[in-house]
């Protein structure tokens, strides 16, 4: 059985809307038809399997026609729902599992309210589809770092840099000691600085530096894009000898990751720009929990989690969630994926997101704190490493003689 776990809300007898999710997301409709017989609900309809009363809310959370025509008033009642759809409904298709634990559920008259707050799949079920290629392991065994964090940064400018003057700035990155360099979400295939101009430029420096040091620096290329030109570009990334692509999950959905993924070898870094349309009203939406899962099913092996104390608008407990959800294993293989911290991230940041994370696997970026940094990006790099040195001496940031560090304690902790 597939299980999913909603929250909603509505001013109707809540055992009777959750019937009716269910059967409209399996078997059945609004009203009984012709062909819908016993022995189809029993091997197919979906069934609740737990129902629970959180609250009674004075005033409803989003608007319903459909409930102004029937001339329901309320209260408004908060309610925690389970229900179970059988495997043979979705197969193993994961645009169609989205759709039959979401779907249509959304547009329901009679909720006022619906997230989708987690999916629970068997692992066998699970290991059907697309596994990290790369995953935690081998993302720590392509760039060779182990027992830390990975520090990383975001090229900045976001955009505006010809192909040339990107690989100035990555060479410069990979000279002052970062593991991990990524595009922005909004850098594409430009007129100015197309995916592969920018691509061999980039390539041939880290390439160098690979060569002169051994150390294989990775580098996410945003390849956003419709599913033929991604996995072009994933095919030009691989050829020049680079390890990892970036995608934008939202914007190129779960089928098209689906083929970039059975398409590429490369390490997929899944951006999730563009999560809070999905899940920052509490009322509406899919929560992290169920979202992760739908994009691991695509076989993604890194995944953003947004940052703490950054500059977005998610809690630090929100974003220890996501993190730990990512080092969790569904299925029955390894198939956990490495979290990515970043939004507002620098060396300040970083005790409190290994405290809360209780690990070292996860990427750690960086973008104004590292190319910020006052003394430059060599010290920006610095003070992430003596940050590091500081937590796993157990001792506080200020007052030790790490000079990035204090000078980027003097200069970001005043923002």
């Amino acid at each position: 059985m597939i299980r999913a776990a909603y929250q909603v809300e509505t001013p109707l007898d809540p055992s009777l809307v959750a019937e009716m999710m269910a059967g409209e997301q399996s078997s059945g409709t609004f009203v009984k038809v012709k062909g819908e017989t016993e022995a189809i609900r029993e091997r197919f309809g979906a069934r609740v399997t737990h129902l629970e009363v959180l609250e009674e809310l004075d005033s409803p959370s989003l608007h319903s026609a459909y409930l102004e025509r029937k001339g329901v008033k309320g209260p408004w009642k908060k309610v925690a729902v389970e229900i179970e759809y059988p495997e043979d409904n979705v197969g193993i298709n994961l645009p169609n599992l989205a759709a039959t634990v979401a779907g249509n559920l959304f547009d329901l008259g009679e909720l006022t309210g619906l997230r989708l707050m987690a999916l629970q799949l068997r692992p066998e079920y699970r290991d059907r589809y697309s596994l990290p290629t790369h995953g935690i392991a081998g993302t720590r065994s392509a760039t060779g770092v182990a027992n830390r964090p990975l520090f990383g940064t975001i090229l900045k400018p976001n955009i505006g840099m010809s192909p040339t003057e990107t690989a100035d700035l990555v060479e410069q990155l990979c000279e002052a000691g970062v593991d991990f360099i990524k595009d922005d979400e909004i850098a594409g295939n430009h007129p100015y600085a197309p995916v592969e101009e920018r691509v061999s430029a980039v390539m041939q420096r880290v390439r160098q530096f690979r060569e002169r040091t051994g150390r294989n620096v990775m580098v996410a290329f945003n390849i956003t894009d419709e599913l033929d030109a991604m996995c072009r570009h994933a095919d030009h990334v691989q050829a020049e000898g680079g390890s990892c692509v970036m995608a934008s999950l939202n914007w190129c959905g779960l089928s098209a990751l689906q083929s970039l993924r059975a398409s590429t070898p490369l390490a997929i870094h899944g951006h999730r720009n563009g999560f809070g349309a999905f899940a920052r009203h509490p009322a509406l939406g899919i929560d992290f929990s169920a979202y992760q899962t739908l994009y691991r099913l695509a076989g993604i092996d890194h995944m953003h989690v947004h940052g703490m104390g950054g500059k977005f608008a998610d809690q630090t407990d929100e974003v220890a969630h996501a993190a730990k959800l990512s080092l969790t294993a569904l299925g029955g293989t390894d198939d956990r994926v490495m979290p990515v911290f970043s939004s507002g991230q620098w060396a300040g940041t970083l005790p409190l997101t290994c405290n809360k994370t209780q690990s070292s696997d996860f990427m750690f970026l960086a973008g104004g704190g590292i190319l910020a940094h006052p003394d430059g990006v060599a010290a920006g790099v610095a003070s992430l490493q003596e940050a590091w040195q500081s937590i796993e001496a157990g001792t506080p940031l200020e007052g030790a003689n790490r000079p990035a560090l204090a000078r980027a304690l003097d200069f970001f902790g005043e923002r």
